[in-house]
């Protein structure tokens, strides 16, 4: 997911966070790609997916494609897996492609269970088996969990969300927001108050968000103008829930908290073993 110059992008390899910074990696790439770094894991990335494939094979035994905003892989799957999300009922039905890898997957994943209702849960499940009957759904929860909680409770807080869930995702809010709440943060502080022009058309732009700030950073001056929403937000404390090192970016001059959230299994039949039995079963083609 490349922004900028797509022909200096075409095939790019990422290993570290130093080779973010080379490539001038927006904060929506680095919401991306840092996770993966961190778990020690190449990120392949680019336009020119045939040249990226072979770059890719020379490396891997296994090559894992991140489809962002609900994209159908461009290359054809061993095993496709396909999460549906039961915060957004419906949205696995009423989205191009979102519909369509539905009905290709292998595997169906609904996650989201520990914060989503009963019966959002049971729609979406219903959904996928009615467009995809082979598949098996899995359920899995996403729990979120604060660095430091106790610098959170009781304090004026002020929340900066992963950008593309709170923009065109359509979220009112996010992690940061659902973290905070439940270490009984004093209060979220509304960042409209204090926000610059630039991150205030943000908020014109999208007027479902709620008392969040979006982290948005796709050219300099954007990353500018939310580093000044930041600093001028009458709070004690950020907590930041965009998968990137919002710390490592910006000068925040309030102290920092970090959210995060990773997937857990929930239920049967579980995703791993799915996948676990998928690779003792591959032969290639």
């Amino acid at each position: 997911m490349p922004y900028g110059d797509l022909e200096r992008q075409a095939v790019q390899r990422f290993a570290t966070r130093a080779d973010l910074l080379a490539a001038d990696c927006t904060v929506e790439e680095r919401e991306e790609y840092e996770p993966h770094l961190a778990l020690g894991t190449v990120v392949y990335a680019g336009v020119d997916y045939e040249r990226i494939l072979a770059e890719a094979q020379r490396q891997a035994d296994i090559i894992l494609w991140d489809g962002g905003n609900n994209d159908f892989s461009f290359i054809r799957p061993d095993l496709h897996l396909v999460l549906v999300d039961p915060l957004r009922p419906g949205n696995e039905t009423s989205h191009y492609p979102g519909e369509a890898v539905l009905r290709m997957a292998d595997v169906v994943v609904v996650s989201k269970v520990d914060s989503a209702s009963d019966a959002d849960i049971q729609a979406v499940s219903e959904n996928a088996r009615r467009l995809n009957p082979a598949a098996p759904v899995v359920r899995g929860a996403l729990p979120v969990t604060l660095d430091d909680p106790e610098a959170v409770r009781g304090k004026r807080v002020l929340v900066v969300e992963d950008g593309p869930t709170i923009t065109h995702g359509g979220m009112a809010y996010g992690a940061g927001f659902v973290a905070a709440s439940a270490v009984q943060a004093a209060e979220i502080v509304d960042p409209r108050t204090s926000a610059p022009d630039a991150i205030a058309a943000i908020y014109a732009q999208y007027p479902h968000i709620g008392p969040v700030l979006p982290a948005m950073g796709y050219y300099p001056d954007q990353l500018a103008a939310l580093q000044q929403a930041i600093n001028a937000a009458d709070v004690d404390v950020v907590v930041a829930a965009t998968p990137c090192d919002l710390g490592g970016l910006i000068e925040i001059h309030r102290p920092l908290v970090r959210a995060r959230y990773e997937f857990v299994e929930a239920g049967e039949p579980a995703l791993g073993a799915l996948v676990d039995q998928f690779l003792e079963s591959f032969s290639p083609g």
